[in-house]
């Protein structure tokens, strides 16, 4: 399965002299270490990058996808119209992600959409930043970042892994990736 690396938001939150894919976690750009967890389990990997990220275009050495730098979703709808899917999409911001992890999301996809979770709890018992919930039967959720992009059903996975729930968006989420890695 191909994967698309979100790489073209602002990164406003963290307040960094770099763009967010650049910022280094454990002496790494962030892209690196997700790049890395993607070499193996992915097929090809794309860069899906934005006006707002031209040193991460220039940088990484995968494909890119260019999107208007719209948002989120517009950007992912672009990037999803240049793929064949299922497709794996990954948030840029995920620096303590491995191949393992990435391996066994692939594992659990059987078809449609999967969407990612980890309990809203285990983030804030971690001390990093939770943006958006959802309320499930399960409990408070909080999405990863990582998820499976298809046509069909939608299938929502939990997984209780602290290298899901620290997403990079303001300083103090990387001083605790710092501190995790």
């Amino acid at each position: 399965m191909d994967a698309l690396v979100m790489c073209g938001g602002r990164g406003t939150r963290l307040d960094a002299p770099v763009e967010k894919p650049l910022y280094e976690i454990g002496g790494r750009p962030m892209i690196d270490r997700v790049l890395e967890a993607l070499a193996e389990p992915a097929e090809t990997t794309h860069a899906v990058v934005s006006p707002h990220a031209p040193e991460t275009a220039a940088y990484v050495d995968v494909p890119t996808i260019e999107t208007a730098g719209e948002g989120y979703v517009a950007d992912l709808e672009t990037a999803l119209s240049a793929v064949e899917q299922p497709v794996l999409t990954v948030a840029a911001d995920l620096p303590l992600l491995i191949d393992s992890v990435v391996s066994a999301v692939l594992d659990a996809h059987e078809r449609g959409s999967l969407s990612v979770s980890v309990p809203a709890g285990l983030k804030r018992d971690l001390g990093v930043s939770v943006d958006t919930t959802v309320e499930t039967a399960d409990g408070d959720l909080a999405p990863t970042g990582l998820n499976v992009v298809g046509e069909g059903p939608e299938r929502r996975l939990v997984l209780e892994d602290e290298r899901l729930a620290v997403n990079v968006n303001r300083p103090a989420d990387a001083r605790i990736a710092e501190e995790r890695l």
